[in-house]
């Protein structure tokens, strides 16, 4: 026994440093995390940190609206809800245009530019006196939440059925806990700008200038020098990539204990060239998945007509518009609901955006962990199993909200819940909501892998639509103050509930 055990930890180190290759498709059927020395592992890396760097701009203005912007610019409450609002309404438009580039040019040169094109309103934040001006700058810098769609289709073009669920729901969540990290730098810039004598009307302002150009100008660079477009080389070349046959042999394998290098060599070599090792099994599952020998076509209208009219497009894409958006809205109203519900002498800004950034990242655990469970899944059930996953925890996010929002109402007054038990009960609601988004990605690359661009980008507006749905749910209904959220919860279990109608693929 201990043997095996030590077998198994062996073969899973193995799995996350060395990229094992089906020669079928030229994907990775492992994650090699711990390496930098293949594609593989490089393409993954850079695809979460495009994702992750777009969050310091995109919800920079999150943790310091409730207090210091708003104070700064004479903003009422409803100037901040319309803001919130704006800053998402670019990212939906932008992820829908942005599919059928990925689909035409790759998900490398589209995150790149993203970046590129994102940087410019977020060096003119500083520039701001007006509200008029805070929502132009706030709905350009939306464009940099487009880079998600790169990010996921990024990982679907490397990475094979068995763990393309866990390779983009790490790369999405490690991106999205960017969300959380956000919170915690600009606060922290800002304050200690504030200690080094800024005013409050400079230091917001330079705290834009310092964290979010470089950055991403920076990851902008570094995607385009280090990045490469597909498993064959230029994104030209990815119709080579599709072996005409496909290895049957009775006796193969693909487990990490027998994977070998090209050359016959050992696997310790270092070098990239010897490195990618060739998996030369193809299982029961992946002979009759699409996705196998799936390639991205350029969009043609009569294409984007049939996507557009298949129910199997709107099966993740509403889940996801529940569970994305739900998220999305909380990550842009929490501060201003925790600063109003405990504003007091020791609670102001600083400890309520600290405590907001705690649900963006949880993202760095849950939402892995929700694309491993859709391919723990896949391998019994295929992929209703993923659609049935994904729906209930959809279900269980909405009720966790609907209770949630009963307790502030019945908590509040006349005295608050200690914000210790609001924490407890955001947390709980953020593992089963980024779970969902998760398992939610785990389903997208099932659902017209020929366009995979396109449909990545469908889903992922959609996402943001709900976005701006829940955004809106909380500008006419601050008050109570858990209103807002059990409204969520009752749309989100309802919607849910209608996809189990739509019927997907087995495998």
């Amino acid at each position: 026994m201990p043997a095996l055990t030590l077998s198994g930890i062996s073969n899973a180190y193995a799995s996350m440093r060395y990229p094992v290759i089906n020669p079928s498709n030229r994907k990775c059927s492992t994650i090699p995390i711990f390496s930098l020395n293949n594609q593989y592992s490089r393409n993954f890396h850079l695809s979460w940190l495009g994702f992750f760097v777009a969050f310091l701009s995109w919800f920079a203005f999150a943790p310091l609206i409730p207090d210091a912007i708003k104070t700064d610019l004479n903003l009422t409450s409803e100037e901040v809800g319309n803001s919130n609002i704006v800053s998402l309404c670019a990212t939906l438009v932008v992820r829908v245009i942005s599919g059928p580039l990925i689909d035409r040019y790759g998900p490398r040169k589209v995150m790149a530019g993203l970046l590129i094109i994102g940087a410019i309103p977020s060096g003119l934040a500083g520039t701001i006196s007006t509200a008029q001006g805070l929502y132009i700058v706030r709905f350009f810098i939306g464009i940099l939440g487009a880079t998600f769609v790169s990010c996921q289709a990024w990982n679907t073009a490397f990475f094979d059925t068995n763990v393309v669920g866990t390779a983009n729901a790490l790369g999405g969540g490690w991106g999205n806990a960017g969300g959380g990290f956000t919170f915690i730098i600009m606060i922290a810039l800002f304050n200690q700008l504030l200690a080094d004598g800024m005013s409050p009307h400079v230091a917001w302002r330079v705290a834009f200038a310092i964290v979010p150009v470089p950055i991403l100008l920076s990851v902008a660079a570094a995607i385009l020098m280090f990045g490469t477009d597909h498993p064959a080389g230029k994104w030209s070349d990815r119709y080579k990539a599709v072996a005409t046959t496909l290895p049957a042999s009775d006796d193969q394998t693909s487990n990490c204990e027998n994977i070998k290098t090209k050359s016959g060599d050992d696997i310790e070599t270092g070098d990239e060239k010897n490195i990618e090792v060739t998996v030369t099994a193809v299982n029961a599952t992946n002979l009759v998945s699409e996705l196998d020998t799936a390639v991205n076509n350029p969009l043609s209208l009569n294409t984007a007509y049939k996507i557009v009219m298949n129910p199997l497009t709107w099966l993740p894409s509403l889940a996801y518009m529940t569970t994305f958006g739900y998220e999305l809205a909380i990550d842009v109203n929490l501060a201003t609901v925790l600063y109003t519900l405990f504003k007091s002498p020791t609670y102001g800004q600083t400890k309520a955006g600290y405590i907001a950034g705690i649900y963006g990242l949880l993202n760095v655990f849950f939402r892995p962990l929700g694309g491993y469970f859709g391919d723990l899944i896949y391998v019994k059930f295929g992929v209703p199993g993923k659609k049935y996953l994904t729906i209930a925890c959809g279900v269980v996010q909405g009720l966790l909200s609907l209770g949630l929002g009963f307790y502030i109402n019945n908590h509040s007054h006349p005295s608050p819940t200690p914000v210790e038990v609001i924490i407890v009960i955001f947390v709980i609601v953020a593992m089963f909501n980024e779970v969902a988004n998760g398992v939610n990605f785990s389903l997208v690359p099932h659902c017209n892998p020929n366009s995979n661009g396109f449909m990545t980008g469908i889903v992922g507006a959609m996402g943001n639509l709900g976005g701006i749905f829940f955004a809106i749910i909380f500008r006419f209904q601050p008050y109570p103050l858990g209103r807002a959220f059990w409204i969520a919860g009752v749309i989100t279990v309802g919607v849910n509930l209608l996809l189990c109608f739509i019927r997907v693929p087995q495998f």
